[in-house]
């Protein structure tokens, strides 16, 4: 994986420390509390990643093994196809982790910073495993996609995205039409009302066009970074497991099995 290559973190560092003192000499600030509660986020998701591989490995081979047949893994078509059938099911699982508030618990993570920066990149949740993201992951695999590819994929879109969070970088021209850019990403991570739940591609911006879910910033309404309803705390763990503890709050006090399902599977907000 990228993120392994001593090359790759060299790279990061560099982008990090570059925008450090980009925001530091501005009016901006930077929030250090913060990196170091995205860095220590960023790692647990490294161990939570590693011990998620171990326990759905067998079921993503499973699903492998149904599919009606296996396309090769040394076929250029078959890796752009991979490419555009990963976006595609990405686009759908970042939107349903919005609108579910069981997935949502899990993706609310990303969301906390109340600062666009590229640390805040690192914050991504613990508990994906629990929330179920990966089971849109299985339907590129059904159609006989190997998992690896999917699994390489899924990696660079990632460290793709990492690259997106910032305010340094300004919009890009022509290339908004096709790529997701910092532009329309930090848009995404806008908690007003007017930015809620948009912008959802990974790598490509194009099928938040084709649905309807693009969002651009408007001049005289500057984004608010972090979640509609804070956390009270702003550690690690209270970070992590923030929204699961208010989701469970909730359940507690639902009238019932019915309206507990509503609240785990209705809309966050």
């Amino acid at each position: 994986m990228a993120l392994r290559s001593p090359w790759f973190v060299l790279i990061v560092a560099t982008c990090v420390f570059v925008e450090w003192l980009w925001r530091s000499g501005s009016r901006r600030g930077y929030d250090g509390r913060g990196a170091w509660v995205s860095l220590a986020i960023g790692a647990g998701r490294v161990i939570a990643a590693a011990a998620g591989g171990l326990l759905l490995g067998g079921v993503f081979l499973g699903a492998y093994r149904l599919a009606p047949w296996h396309l090769p893994s040394n076929d250029v078509r078959v890796w752009i196809a991979g490419f555009l059938i990963v976006e595609f099911v990405y686009y759908w699982q970042h939107r349903a982790s919005h609108r579910v508030r069981w997935m949502w618990a899990t993706h609310a993570v990303h969301h906390s910073s109340e600062q666009m920066t590229l640390l805040a990149g690192l914050r991504l949740g613990w508990t994906g495993v629990l929330s179920l993201e990966w089971v849109f992951h299985l339907v590129p695999v059904l159609l006989g996609f190997d998992p690896r590819i999917i699994l390489l994929l899924l990696a660079f879109d990632l460290h793709y995205q990492l690259f997106l969070h910032t305010e340094a970088i300004g919009t890009l021209g022509p290339l908004e039409w096709i790529l997701n850019t910092p532009a329309h990403h930090r848009v995404h991570h806008g908690s007003n009302a007017e930015y809620l739940d948009c912008n959802y591609g990974g790598v490509l911006i194009v099928f938040d066009r084709l649905f309807g879910t693009l969002r651009v910033q408007q001049p005289k309404v500057p984004i608010r970074y972090g979640l509609p309803h804070p956390l009270p705390e702003q550690g690690v763990l209270a970070t992590a497991l923030g929204e699961w503890k208010r989701l469970f709050a909730a359940l507690r006090e639902a009238s019932g099995a019915r309206a507990a399902l509503r609240i785990a599977f209705g809309n966050p907000r």
